[in-house]
């Protein structure tokens, strides 16, 4: 009976107390699925190792190093072109190459680039490169025969009441040429070219040096500037031209129109209008109301009621030394080459046309404005007289 008393007791002695037990035990934290109290520690502590001032810090730092980088690059690359180039400068200027041309050279000049390029084709013709692919040149000179008329005004434009003389034809030479385009890209439509009578060349050579120099048979270069000036400039440049047609100066000339893409007689016709109607009001002498000046240009428009202009065919308006306006197309190898189509007699229509092209604010082609005041420089800066000796003259 007392015994086991006595052995429970010994047996709660050896046993550890839970205090002692509990801390002994290693600490296990467990985790259930629906805790909220774990949830919530994790994600405080996610919360607490994301720190934004530091990404951004670290962010601004990276694109700062970045364009450092990318600038240090530049200037790199800048040094080094300036440094290749004045190695390149101090190379040159130890073996200079000479290069300069005699002062008398008509090619030195500052101008010498407007200058026209005259070679040589396959069968050994001269002819100028115009720079334009449908219509890659034009022939130095020109021969057209002389045409008699005019038409009456109530009788119809056709060849058959149209005769040409049987004198010798008269050789052309080319003063300059360009391209007349439209809209503001530039749309190409013709290269029109400058022609003048070889033999009339001499009669403005003196005319436009007496103007500048009454007493000088050839302009010098000053002289030549204030003469380009003044072909150049929109004002003077018509007053000057018109003055010279109507003298007659140059006598004969021409102008060569040449589509570089279908067009017909109609487009062509409502273009020349409306250039003769604007500067009709700017010729000089008698003026452009009266009842003789519609009449001319009603039988203008009747010469152009015809068909299609194919591209790269030749249409050729010619101004005699009476004024009168001829009107000649070639269609082609088929329809027997050029064939005059009309004549307009009165010289006010012609005068008006061919200023749309020679002077004016607003030319036809001012391309080939430049072009022909460049080819008038290449006649003043020779003696009167010395440019039509250059040409061999043509008798068919």
């Amino acid at each position: 009976m007392l015994r086991q008393p006595l052995l429970r007791q010994a047996a709660r002695a050896a046993r550890p107390a839970p205090s002692v037990a509990s801390s002994l035990r290693p600490h296990i934290q467990r985790r259930t699925l629906l805790s909220k109290r774990s949830f919530r520690e994790t994600g405080t502590r996610a919360v607490e190792n994301l720190n934004l001032r530091n990404i951004a810090q670290s962010s601004a730092d990276y694109h700062r190093n970045k364009r450092i980088f990318l600038s240090c690059g530049i200037v790199a690359g800048i040094v080094s072109f300036v440094y290749v180039s004045y190695r390149i400068v101090l190379e040159l200027k130890k073996n200079p190459v000479k290069a300069d041309a005699d002062p008398s050279n008509p090619l030195s000049g500052p101008n010498s680039v407007h200058r026209k390029v005259v070679i040589q084709d396959e069968k050994g013709r001269e002819i100028v490169p115009t720079g334009h692919s449908v219509v890659p040149s034009f022939p130095r000179t020109i021969s057209l025969p002389a045409f008699t008329g005019p038409l009456e005004a109530t009788e119809p434009s056709t060849p058959e009441k149209i005769t040409t003389t049987t004198t010798p034809e008269t050789e052309y030479t080319l003063v300059g040429l360009g391209t007349r385009t439209v809209t503001f890209i530039g749309i190409s439509v013709y290269v029109v070219g400058f022609y003048i009578a070889t033999a009339d060349i001499a009669a403005l050579q003196s005319a436009l040096v007496k103007k500048v120099n009454p007493i000088a048979t050839t302009l010098v270069p000053g002289e030549r500037d204030n003469l380009r000036s003044e072909l150049l400039d929109p004002t003077e440049g018509a007053k000057l031209w018109d003055e010279l047609l109507s003298n007659g100066i140059p006598a004969r000339t021409a102008f060569r129109v040449i589509p570089v893409r279908d067009t017909d007689f109609h487009h062509l016709r409502d273009g020349f209008v409306n250039a003769i109607k604007a500067r009709g009001p700017e010729l000089s002498g008698k003026g452009v109301d009266d009842e003789e000046f519609g009449e001319a240009m009603r039988q203008f428009r009747a010469v152009f009621n015809r068909g299609k202009v194919p591209k790269a065919q030749e249409l050729i308006l010619t101004r005699d030394d009476r004024g009168h306006l001829s009107i000649a197309f070639d269609a082609g190898k088929k329809s027997g080459g050029r064939q005059l189509i009309g004549v307009v007699p009165d010289e006010r229509v012609s005068r008006a046309l061919w200023l749309n092209y020679l002077g004016g604010k607003q030319v036809a082609s001012e391309p080939a404005r430049k072009s022909i005041v460049e080819g008038i420089m290449e006649f003043v800066e020779r003696p009167v007289g010395t440019v039509a000796s250059m040409v061999v003259p043509v008798t068919k």
